[in-house]
């Protein structure tokens, strides 16, 4: 892991839920941390946690829809040799009916899943291009296989961060950069507690975050789709699309499309 992906990791979105979760296990392989997150107290929690396995930890207390913020992380992070970007942070930051909510609201959502995502995304992705080595996790939802009301733009970033993560996986798999949209279903998760989601419905298929970031970790390589949590059949089902094509990631789908090497 750390010679592929290290010394240093990037996780945005690391203070807590699966976030933390990647941040003890990439710790646990010796590598290096940057933990980015809006709330300091938790961040500086999950951070001092980690210290405690051995590796060197950075906290960034910074809000992702600040404009100042990916230069910010670009400088913080000038002096290590990131090999692994995690982007954690893309969350449902706005959940109203589309009309009936603002333009500025969901613009934010749109400026956290897309425009943070891709900044952070061309910039480490560029460096691990340059060496020819490197890992690119973005973290998506199965909101992104079906519109949803009070979801409709949610849903669509995360349609958009997928596709996005297909095209990148085709553009960096010849260079060395492994990159993978590791799909989540329901999580449970202190965000998604916060929200008053109902882990106890009966049927509800729940994710936990040492699981998923597991799964995710192991699957890396495995782009550039996973479906986490054994809901690759909800995808299906949401998306009308071939259940094998997607427990597959679209792999060998999108390798027939390619010319031969």
């Amino acid at each position: 892991m750390r010679e592929k992906y290290g010394p240093w990791a990037v996780i945005a979105g690391g203070s807590e839920g699966v976030g933390a979760s990647f941040a003890h296990q990439l710790a646990d392989a010796g590598l290096n941390l940057v933990l980015i997150a809006r709330k300091a107290g938790p961040l500086e929690a999950t951070a001092s946690d980690v210290r405690r396995l051995g590796v060197e930890v950075r906290t960034l207390a910074l809000d992702l829809l600040d404009p100042a913020s990916v230069p910010a992380i670009v400088s913080a992070t000038s002096d290590v040799e990131v090999g692994l970007l995690i982007f954690n942070a893309g969350a449902n930051s706005y959940g109203h009916d589309f009309i009936d909510g603002s333009l500025d609201g969901h613009a934010g959502v749109i400026a956290l899943n897309i425009t943070a995502q891709l900044a952070l995304t061309h910039h480490f992705g560029g460096l691990m291009k340059s060496r020819g080595r490197g890992g690119i996790i973005l973290v998506g939802s199965l909101a992104g296989y079906l519109g949803s009301a009070r979801q409709s733009v949610y849903g669509a970033v995360k349609a958009f961060s997928r596709v996005f993560a297909e095209g990148l996986w085709l553009e960096l798999r010849d260079h060395g950069v492994d990159v993978l949209e590791l799909v989540l279903g329901v999580t449970r998760t202190p965000a998604m507690e916060r929200a008053g989601l109902n882990f106890d419905i009966p049927g509800l298929d729940v994710g936990e975050p040492d699981d998923i970031a597991r799964e995710g970790l192991a699957h890396l390589s495995d782009g550039p789709v996973w479906i986490a949590g054994g809901n690759a059949d909800a995808a299906s089902k949401r998306n009308g699309m071939d259940r094998t094509r997607l427990v597959l990631g679209a792999h060998e789908a999108m390798t027939r499309l390619l010319p031969p090497r």
